[in-house]
């Protein structure tokens, strides 16, 4: 028996949908939560699979999660205990690596099987190893985990060679209890590093530079609890805002930071796209049929987000002439494009480059959402395409979107969930 999403293309969306918290800024928060020694609470949480193999996670350490609302958790570590994570919801969630800073700069130790996740080409996490040696930790993998151990963690200076989100959170993880002062050269600047690094200063750490490219991190004794309300997510704003502009009349989308997503906002102005930028909302008003082509390459923040790149390219088939898209984070992140074509698009793929050719209509078909930003795209696709399109391996979608079945509903889409059989 699988679920699949089906979706009835064609109909013109209106009215006014609320972005949810960080899906990216949550699967860090929860597990820098543990370094605390007392309850620390968290609101805006989303409420997506991810937050629940989370939660699975912590409770496994003996962390007590509190549920007090639908998007709001306490997390207290009073009974915690430092044991190997080898449950299997470490399989199913990339993020859970964040254990491994939290852990080492709590206890000295951690150990942890391979992380999972979306398959998006090569991910490794060497970057984040380097710098967990390069604070005192030995380094050790054996029957599919990784054992980290440090008597002492002593502060240092360490430069990232690719500017990585998840090793700049992972360092200051576990920097926050070193000997001295850690330098992270080369970080990463995306804003959910910044929440992190806002909700660990909260709990009595002390980072500095975090927006910049030089991260600094004086070790300190005790960490403590705290209140903290997570941003709101940029990638889900991104992906509402693209569809709005693909199949909408008359939308606004609340709850967004407009500057985190100024890259994504010049090009829809570029290419002809309608709206208005508000001080926490962007009211998108459609296009007129009349929308060219564009090019892309994606980068680091602020540059063109990788994760946007796939929603986009579901706008992009209903341009007129030639989009390029390059990849330089995930160079094999085109299976999308894969079921566009199966939907009707002409898109040719040469990694690390795809070349969308517009406009051309889409049509309902049987597609499979191969990771979490490709079924956005194809959620997206199905919105304008003639016909019903059935998605399969949803679950990767509800890994990372938040009732998105109930907010294209009140949108006025046709969208529903259908069990078939195997």
């Amino acid at each position: 028996m699988e679920k699949v999403i089906k979706i009835e293309g064609k109909h013109k969306l209106r009215g006014t949908v609320r972005i949810s918290g960080s899906k990216n800024a949550t699967v860090a928060l929860i597990p820098a939560a543990i370094l605390a020694n007392g309850p620390v609470t968290i609101c805006g949480v989303p409420n997506i699979s991810d937050v629940e193999s989370l939660s699975v996670l912590l409770q496994d350490l003996g962390v007590v999660v509190d549920i007090k609302s639908s998007d709001r958790i306490v997390i207290d570590t009073t009974d915690m205990q430092n044991k190997p994570m080898i449950h299997e919801a470490v399989s199913k969630l990339r993020a859970s690596y964040y254990f491994m800073g939290a852990l080492l700069g709590k206890y000295g130790h951690a150990e942890i099987k391979m992380p999972g996740g979306c398959y998006l080409g090569p991910r490794p996490i060497d970057l984040h190893l380097k710098g967990f040696e390069a604070l005192g930790a030995t380094v050790t993998y054996d029957h599919g985990a990784y054992i980290l151990d440090a008597k002492e963690l002593v502060g240092t200076k360490i430069f990232l060679d690719i500017s990585s989100v998840g090793a700049t959170i992972n360092i200051m993880m576990a920097a926050v209890h070193a000997k001295g002062r850690t330098t992270i050269e080369n970080a990463a600047k995306e804003p959910e590093i910044i929440d992190v690094a806002t909700l660990l200063n909260k709990m009595g750490a002390n980072i500095r530079g975090v927006g910049t490219n030089v991260i600094t991190i004086d070790g300190v004794d005790e960490l403590s609890g705290c209140f903290h309300e997570i941003i709101p997510d940029r990638i889900e704003a991104a992906t509402y805002i693209v569809l709005a502009a693909a199949a909408a009349e008359d939308v606004m989308i609340e709850n967004i930071i407009p500057q985190h997503l100024e890259s994504l906002l010049s090009k829809l102005h570029e290419i002809g796209i309608q709206m208005e930028v508000g001080v926490d909302r962007v009211h998108v008003k459609g296009h007129d049929g009349n929308i060219k082509a564009t090019d892309i390459k994606t980068l680091p923040y602020p540059g063109f987000a990788t994760d946007i790149q796939q929603p986009l390219t579901a706008l992009l088939t209903q341009t007129t002439g030639q989009s390029i898209v390059t990849e330089t984070i995930y160079t094999e992140r085109f299976k999308h494009c894969y079921e566009l074509n199966k939907m009707g698009a002409n898109i040719n793929v040469m990694i690390p480059s795809s070349f969308i050719n517009g406009p051309t209509p889409l049509y309902g078909a049987e597609v499979c959402a191969t990771d979490l930003r490709c079924g956005a795209c194809l959620v997206i696709a199905g919105l304008i395409a003639d016909g019903v399109t059935t998605i399969h391996d949803i679950y990767h979608i509800d890994r990372g979107y938040e009732d998105l079945d109930g907010k294209l509903t009140a949108l006025g889409a046709k969208i529903w969930r259908e069990t078939i059989e195997d």
